[in-house]
C-alpha cells in the first residue's frame, strides 16, 4: 500500500468534525485511503443496487444500521441521505462517525452545501502523485513513462498497460457515469469529444472550434465539459487578471488530470511515440501542472492556479498567487536549458516586479540562478513552502 500525503490532515480533521467527505475521480483510491484510516468502520457501497436502495427508501433505518463508524462509499448515489445525516450527527454529537466519499464532484458537493455545511471536512484525493511515489516501490525511472502509465493506483500496482486500463477506464467512465449525470443519446459522439479534448490540451478552450468539428452548439460544448471537471477528468486553468496596461486572454486553457489518459486519448504506446509526437511538450505541461496541484490539494495549501497570455503572445505558463505573493512557471519538456525559456518570465517580471520565477523542465539538474530557480519535474517547487 502506497501510503497518501492527505491522511495526515484527513487524520487530524476527522477527530474534530462528525463527517469527513472525500471525493476525486474513480479508482483515485478513496475506499483505500478510507478503510486505512479507519479499518474498524463498518463498510457500505451505494453502488450496489440493494444498498443503493436501501438508503433511498429507507434513509433512516440505513444511518441506523451503519452508525458510530462507518464508510458510505460513492454517497451522491443516495442524494436524500444527506438531510437524515444532518440530523442524526447533530443528534449524536459524535465526531469522525462517518467517512462519505464521491466521484461527482458536483452532485456531492452541492448536497453537502445544502445540508451538511460546517459539520464535514472536505477533501479530494487525486491519483498518486510523484512526491507519494518517491518512497514507494513503484517509483518511474523518467518523466515520459510516468507521463504515459498515469497515477491511479489500481493500474500501478497491478502492472496493468496504459491500453488495457484506460480502454476499460474509459468505457465504465461513458457508460455508467455520463449516462448518470447527463442523458447523452449519442455517447460514441460525446467520445470523440474528449479525444478532441485531449488534442487541445494545454491550449485556449476553443467552444466555437470544437463545436464546429462536432456539429453541436457552444451551450452543448460547455456543458459537456463540466462534464468532464465533475467526474475528475480534466480541468481549466482559467487566466491571471491584474490591471496591467495590455489587455489579456480572458479564455481559460484545458488540462487532464492525469496524463496516462491524456496520452491514451493521444494515440501515444510508448516512449518512442512521445518522443516525435506534436503533443509531447503538452503532455510535459500538463504533467508538471497537475503534479502542482496535486501537491497543492495534499499539502491543504490556499494557493490559486492560473495562467497569463497578453494579445501579444506574451506567456507564463503558471501563476500561482499566494496571499500577496506571486510565483511564475515557465514550462519546458527540452533536457537542455535555452536563454529563451526565460522570455516570458523575463516579461511578466517588468509588469510584476514582487514575483518569484521558476522553470519547470525535462532535463535532470536542479539549479538556483540569481533571477531565476530551475526545477525538474522530479523536485518541484514546495507548494507548500510558496504558500507560507
Amino acid at each position: 500500500m502506497i501510503p497518501r500525503e492527505l491522511s495526515t490532515k484527513i487524520s487530524e480533521l476527522i477527530e474534530k468534525f462528525p463527517i469527513v467527505a472525500i471525493t476525486g475521480p474513480r479508482q483515485s483510491g478513496k475506499t483505500t485511503l478510507s478503510k486505512m484510516l479507519k479499518p474498524d468502520y463498518k463498510y457500505v457501497n451505494l453502488e450496489n443496487l440493494s444498498d443503493r436502495e436501501f438508503a433511498k427508501t429507507d434513509p433512516k433505518g440505513f444511518l441506523e444500521t451503519y452508525k458510530n463508524g462507518a464508510i458510505i462509499d460513492e454517497i451522491q448515489n443516495a442524494p436524500s441521505l444527506f438531510s437524515y445525516l444532518q440530523v442524526v450527527t447533530d443528534e449524536r454529537n459524535n465526531n469522525g462517525e462517518y467517512i462519505i466519499t464521491g466521484s461527482q464532484n458536483f452532485l456531492m458537493m452541492e448536497q453537502i452545501a445544502q445540508s451538511l455545511a460546517g459539520r464535514v471536512a472536505i477533501f479530494s484525493l487525486l491519483p498518486l502523485s510523484y512526491n507519494e511515489l518517491k518512497n514507494s516501490l513503484y517509483l518511474p525511472k523518467t518523466w515520459e513513462s510516468y507521463a504515459l502509465s498515469g497515477s491511479y493506483p489500481r493500474k500501478i500496482i497491478q502492472d496493468i498497460s496504459a491500453s488495457d486500463y484506460y480502454e476499460n477506464y474509459i468505457k465504465t467512465y461513458i457508460e455508467r457515469d455520463v449516462r448518470l449525470l447527463k442523458n447523452i443519446t449519442n455517447l460514441d459522439l460525446f467520445q470523440k469529444f474528449i479525444q478532441l479534448i485531449a488534442g487541445r490540451v494545454g491550449q485556449l478552450f476553443n467552444q466555437s472550434s470544437l463545436g464546429n468539428e462536432l456539429s453541436l452548439d457552444n451551450k452543448t460544448i460547455n456543458s459537456w465539459f463540466s462534464l468532464l471537471e465533475i467526474s475528475f477528468i480534466a480541468f481549466r486553468l482559467q487566466p491571471y487578471h491584474s490591471n496591467f496596461n495590455k489587455r489579456i486572454v480572458k479564455t481559460p486553457k484545458i488540462y487532464f488530470y492525469d496524463t496516462g489518459l491524456l496520452s491514451y486519448l493521444l494515440g501515444i504506446r510508448n516512449e518512442k511515440d512521445l518522443e516525435t509526437h506534436f503533443a509531447k511538450g503538452s503532455v510535459f505541461e500538463n504533467l508538471a501542472i497537475s503534479e502542482l496541484q496535486k501537491n497543492a490539494i495534499n499539502s491543504s495549501t490556499k494557493s490559486k492556479f492560473f495562467f497569463w497570455r497578453d494579445h501579444s503572445q506574451n506567456e507564463v505558463d503558471v501563476i500561482i498567487e499566494s496571499g500577496m505573493q506571486l510565483h511564475a512557471i515557465e514550462i519546458k519538456s527540452g533536457k537542455t536549458i535555452h536563454q529563451d525559456f526565460f522570455k516570458g518570465l523575463d516579461f511578466f517580471k517588468t509588469l510584476k516586479e514582487r514575483t518569484n520565477l521558476y522553470l519547470i523542465y525535462g532535463g535532470t539538474e536542479s539549479q538556483e540562478r540569481s533571477n531565476y530557480k530551475v526545477n525538474t519535474i522530479y523536485n518541484l517547487p514546495d507548494i507548500k513552502e510558496l504558500d507560507s
